[in-house]
């Protein structure tokens, strides 16, 4: 019987969100320089900002119950927050 490793998958996907997420926190970065040099207001920015950096606790906190690949894989990609990631890869 194969054993199913659920740390190292979470991590795999962690991995994938942080992908997708980096271009999206440098572009949030620019709107952030942006505002400061206009003077308006950041707040929302921090706010989009944070969330990004916390997407990854989803996974972390998630509770995988599957007992096969497809299972588990399954169960990490419904957790995948499309508002702030977009749609899932592949």
């Amino acid at each position: 019987m194969i054993k199913i490793n659920v740390d190292k998958a979470k991590e795999i996907q962690k991995d994938k969100m942080r992908e997708v997420r980096k271009p999206l926190l440098e572009k949030l970065d620019v709107e952030f320089v942006r505002a400061l040099e206009l003077g308006t207001d950041t707040e929302e920015i921090k706010t989009q900002k944070q969330a990004l950096r916390d997407v990854t606790n989803i996974v972390t906190e998630a509770e995988i119950t599957g007992t096969t690949v497809s299972e588990v894989t399954t169960e990490l990609k419904q957790i995948w927050d499309e508002d702030l990631l977009g749609p899932k890869p592949q």
